[in-house]
């Protein structure tokens, strides 16, 4: 058979035609030569799908899923498989990614349908008049095995369920809508105390990992949110004269191993997802945009209060890996890194130990071999992934080697060893640019930037904001993604949320006025489109985004922190800053809303117990104004003083003298001659301090 023939017998048949060519997402594109008759989502399938009764096949991904491609190579590539599936479905092909809230609405259903959390892919079959699920499941074999019935079982069976089964399905849609609408309850008894904020502590306290860090066992994701909870817990009850050591090692320990271990790239930088087993050796190997954003902000954290380099040196690896391989030259960052290269799973990182000495000097090995494992047996499928058995002191202290000969050597074995994985074929990368996981990593760059001085990390994450307002930001709207020159897809609560989030982290590194009314038309938007007035909260969809099965209002903690938790975080720290008592408002009606089920779990709602505790102890609003007289670096001494310990509930703005334009409340903070600095909480504000010592003196007391 020619090149053409086999072309042409690969497309669907009968008319069908795959439509995915003609999309933006890299997932959705990597689908567009299987011979299934795939669509989009969109009105045009689902009204095809109701005019010839046919059920929908929805299958749920993401580019960097290693089961999303094994479950593609093995049935949506098969003939007959495809073949099946275009006589007997309208089937449609959605990134979880660019459509958060579909994943979101069905995820939820295969929960309460299959008596078990989901994941990746996720395969539910709809009824087309509604949409609604009669059954879900996530991946299937392309034969029978493990207690999974075929893909072509399950397609065939799915089918007859519906034709034959027609009252059943509809009473299960009756009970599933029923359930779907109690998830989100009316508001509860507030919170009136930090109740639940201790609970969660004990909570964690008690899955606490001694040996390795981290909560639980295997497999182990990094959950970002949880040991920022914990760091903040640490300076509120130091500030209040009765630190909680243990809450600041866990979070400490639990980043230190993570950091040592496989799951951080130790050549290149970077965090993989998760880790497959307890010391954080193995992971899955897809590196995220989404978790090296709060990671990279959460080393810096662990950095400013520890003093520790390695936190310091994990965050410059972070960003470095980020600003050199996942930021666009247009600005945006890039959302993935596959954990796949020529069909195997961690192929571009792992190592066989002659290879490594092939590359390196006698004293680089004698260095890296028990620094890294590689006199041990091999730790993933025969051969050796970098991971940190032992520290860098401990090695240089039996070599006989002083610390910074030590490290000069690492530094130049990682080099060498980066250069020659260069020559590896890549990881394939997702090159579309998501406004939510962008203004996450925005926050870490310039985090990073703050605390460790780095030009080039402000830079990046100004490049990056500059390319959201060029792209995203239309006619006082966001969009959700863009990639090919192309923005779409009405913006969600997390894109708001996060990129509020991180203007206010941008107004405390370099403060502009145009900075301050974009994060003031963001908190307006969250009231006017995404607020439940009935119950508070926030719904993940905005009032004008298309009906849709459920229009679910999440309060978690998931893979990113909780859109209703740093909606309620930003609003309360805007609401200070201006005096702007809605957004207050519009914060505390988040937290009722949340308050039953931060009862239920207070630890999967760390980000909420982080606005709540805010809530009950407003954050400080220091803001510095450049005196008239005033030189630039004497105004950058006092920012220094202001940032140089760890006060996540401290907000700091410098504001040259010079700057005019501002809302009346930063207004009335007037420049004198000389630098000084007002410091408010709540509805208090002290009076001006204009002597630099003065001010030391007050934050030694805070």
């Amino acid at each position: 058979m020619s090149e053409t023939d086999q072309s042409a017998a690969a497309q669907p048949s009968s008319g069908e035609h795959n439509r995915l060519s003609e999309t933006t997402s890299p997932y959705l594109q990597q689908h567009a030569e299987n011979p299934v008759a795939w669509w989009p989502w969109c009105e045009e399938a689902l009204a095809r799908a109701r005019a010839e009764d046919k059920p929908i096949l929805l299958s749920i991904g993401y580019s960097a899923c290693h089961w999303c491609h094994v479950m593609a190579h093995e049935s949506f590539e098969d003939e007959i498989t495809a073949k099946l599936m275009n006589r007997l479905f309208v089937n449609i092909k959605v990134d979880r990614e660019e459509r958060p809230d579909l994943d979101k609405i069905y995820q939820t259903a295969h929960q309460l349908l299959a008596q078990r959390t989901g994941g990746w892919p996720l395969t539910v079959f709809l009824t087309p008049s509604d949409l609604a699920p009669f059954f879900a499941g996530t991946y299937f074999p392309k034969e029978r095995r493990h207690g999974l019935p075929s893909f072509q079982e399950l397609l065939i069976g799915a089918e007859r369920a519906y034709r034959e089964q027609a009252d059943a399905i509809r009473e299960q849609t009756a009970s599933l809508r029923d359930a779907l609408s109690q998830l989100d309850g009316p508001a509860g008894e507030p919170l009136r105390d930090l109740a639940p904020l201790d609970q969660a502590r004990r909570q964690l306290g008690s899955s606490f990992d001694r040996v390795n860090g981290g909560f639980g066992r295997a497999p182990k994701f990094p959950h970002p949110s949880n040991l920022e909870l914990l760091l903040r817990h640490h300076a509120a009850t130091a500030a209040a004269g009765s630190p909680d050591h243990q809450a600041r090692e866990m979070a400490l320990f639990t980043l230190e191993r993570m950091v040592r271990g496989g799951m951080n790239d130790q050549l290149g930088g970077g965090f993989c997802r998760y880790s497959v087993d307890d010391r954080w050796m193995i992971p899955h190997f897809e590196k995220m945009l989404y978790d090296n954003g709060p990671l990279l902000a959460l080393c810096c954290d662990a950095w400013q209060l520890s003093g520790d380099a390695l936190f310091r040196d994990a965050a410059i690896g972070t960003a470095e890996w980020v600003i050199a391989e996942m930021q666009s030259e247009e600005g945006g960052y890039y959302s993935a890194l596959d954990a796949d290269s020529e069909g195997e799973e961690g192929r571009f990182y792992v190592w066989e130990p002659e290879e490594v000495a092939a590359h390196l000097s006698a004293d680089e090995r004698a260095l890296i071999t028990p620094l890294f494992g590689l006199e041990r047996a091999p730790n993933f499928e025969g051969r050796w992934h970098l991971h940190g058995y032992r520290t860098l002191a401990e090695v240089a202290a039996e070599l006989g080697r002083d610390p910074e000969a030590a490290a000069a050597l690492l530094a130049s074995a990682k080099a060498k060893l980066l250069a020659a994985r260069a020559q590896r074929v890549r990881p394939g990368r997702d090159e579309k640019v998501l406004t939510a996981w962008n203004a996450l990593m925005i926050k870490g760059m310039l985090r990073a930037g703050r605390l460790l001085g780095r030009d080039d990390h402000l830079a990046s994450a100004d490049r990056a904001l500059a390319f959201i307002r060029d792209r995203l930001w239309r006619d006082g709207r966001l969009l959700a993604t863009y990639k090919d020159g192309k923005a779409h897809l009405n913006a969600y609560l997390d894109d708001y949320a996060f990129l509020l989030d991180a203007l206010l982290e941008r107004l405390q590194t370099r403060f502009d006025p145009a900075d301050l009314d974009w994060a003031q038309a963001l908190a307006e938007v969250l009231l006017s489109q995404f607020q439940d007035e009935d119950n508070g909260g926030f719904y993940f969809t905005s009032a004008d985004h298309e009906a849709l099965l459920q229009r679910p209002r999440p309060m978690a903690d998931e893979s990113t922190p909780s859109g209703n938790g740093i909606a309620a975080l930003s609003l309360q720290r805007l609401g200070h800053l201006l005096g702007e008592t809605r957004y207050l408002e519009a914060a505390a009606r988040t937290l009722g809303a949340a308050a039953e089920a931060i009862r239920r779990l207070p630890y999967a709602h760390a980000t909420l117990l982080m606005a709540l505790d805010e809530q009950l102890s407003p954050p400080e609003i220091m803001v510095i104004r450049g005196g008239t007289s005033a030189e630039a670096t004497d105004l950058e001494q006092w920012q220094a003083v202001a940032q140089q310990d760890h006060a996540p509930r401290r907000l700091t703005l410098v504001i040259p003298a010079e700057v005019k334009a501002l809302p009346a409340v930063l207004a009335a903070m007037q420049p004198g001659e000389r630098v000084r600095a007002y410091r408010c909480r709540g509805t208090r504000c002290e009076a001006p301090i204009e002597r630099i010592e003065s001010f030391r003196e007050a934050l030694a007391r805070a």
